[in-house]
């Protein structure tokens, strides 16, 4: 059997007698492509590792997963943000591939079709991206949110070029280090949920796949974490890393003290300034709230109903934490003007221009939730303080 020699092969010597052939790759590289298929023809390992969860590992070989995607089941089940980020990841990835002429992932979905070629049982070790997504949210701070959703939207229209040398330059082991740790200086806690914490789970869940030789498939920028992994025991880590923080109290209780705060206010002010002034700061918490949230959804572009809808529910929906108003304008607009499957499968390209943003009727759904969201956010703020000053 031939020994295949790489820079990007780690052999790793468990002292139960097992061996990992850790492989590291880039995402949208042919050679990574072409490095992982001849090293699983050439080993043969009892198991292929592979850095996925179901829901990825789905998304690149159901060609058609479009077709069972159900746009209202994602909105009613709050999951439209997770969506979208998801799909701006995707489609920064994709302007790579575009320029290299290799789709984001083909390296992990090359490695499964290797294995099921050869027999070979597959292990799927990655951490359920929606956890993975939900932690880094929730332990980033409100102004690093604000900086993170910048350069995330940036992203999509970062027009840098890149080809295999710059790639293989950047999966050199320096260049990687130093840009992981600039990463770690600015965005701290997100660099312990996308690297650190992941490092631990993939290298738990490669150790404990069954077979004498394995053979893991992972980013490069995972390779050492996941080396430095294996050698320990950090099992005890899993429950804690697998799980979604809860959300804290102080923000549920400032969820529901808002909607008290000016539903109190109001009352107060029937009761010491009479029934008509009470009406007046009804009437302004409606205008205060409606017209922006329906200017969103007309910026938007969205469906009359949708306007008219962002109208009417911005003032009752800032009133409670439990739906806000994009929510609601995204179902209506999901409702009226429902994507096609063509208009999902094209939307990580139409993603990178802003006219893509209003063409494409998904991307007109984010727009939806997005705009008048926002625009009930400033509402909520205009209104409470009219009638917070009304009370003096």
């Amino acid at each position: 059997m031939t020994t295949l020699q790489s820079p990007d092969i780690h052999r790793i010597n468990l002292d139960d007698g097992r061996e990992i052939i850790l492989v590291g790759t880039a995402h949208v590289s042919q050679k990574s492509v072409d490095l992982v298929h001849d090293v699983i023809e050439a080993e043969q390992p009892d198991c292929v590792c592979v850095e996925l969860d179901e829901k990825r590992f789905e998304s690149l070989s159901q060609k058609d997963r479009w077709q069972n995607l159900d746009i209202k089941e994602i909105i009613r089940k709050k999951q439209l943000s997770t969506l979208m980020v998801n799909l701006t990841l995707a489609s920064y990835q994709k302007k790579l591939g575009d320029q290299l002429g290799v789709i984001p992932g083909s390296e992990l979905l090359e490695a499964t079709q290797t294995a099921k070629t050869h027999n070979i049982p597959i292990s799927l070790c990655d951490r359920d991206v929606r956890v993975t997504l939900r932690r880094a949210w929730k332990k980033t701070s409100i102004f690093k949110k604000g900086y993170l959703l910048a350069s995330l939207f940036a992203s999509l229209f970062d027009t840098t070029e890149i080809d295999e040398q710059k790639l293989d330059e950047l999966k050199a082991s320096d260049a990687l280090s130093e840009l992981l740790n600039e990463m770690g200086e600015a965005l701290p806690e997100i660099k312990q949920v996308l690297i650190d914490e992941r490092d631990t789970f993939l290298a738990e869940k490669i150790k404990t796949s069954a077979g004498q030789k394995l053979v893991a498939v992972v980013g490069a920028g995972h390779v050492q974490g996941i080396k430095a992994g294996i050698k320990e025991d950090r099992s005890s880590q899993m429950a804690e890393i697998n799980t979604i923080p809860p959300v804290s109290p102080v923000w549920k209780i400032l969820g529901w003290a808002i909607p008290i705060l000016i539903i109190g206010s109001i009352g107060y002010i029937g009761m010491n300034k009479g029934l008509l002034a009470a009406g007046e700061n009804i009437t302004y918490w409606i205008l205060a709230n409606g017209i922006p949230s329906a200017i969103g959804a007309l910026i938007a572009f969205a469906h009359p109903i949708t306007i008219i809808t962002a109208f009417v529910a911005a003032p009752f929906t800032s009133l409670t934490p439990v739906i806000g108003a994009g929510y609601v304008c995204a179902f209506v607009q999901a409702m009226m003007q429902p994507p096609i499957v063509r208009e999902f499968e094209t939307a990580m390209a139409d993603m990178a221009s802003m006219a893509g943003w209003w063409r494409n009727r998904l991307l007109k759904v984010f727009l939806a939730f997005i705009l008048p969201g926002i625009g009930s956010m400033i509402g909520t703020w205009i209104g409470g303080y009219e009638i917070i000053k009304n009370l003096f």
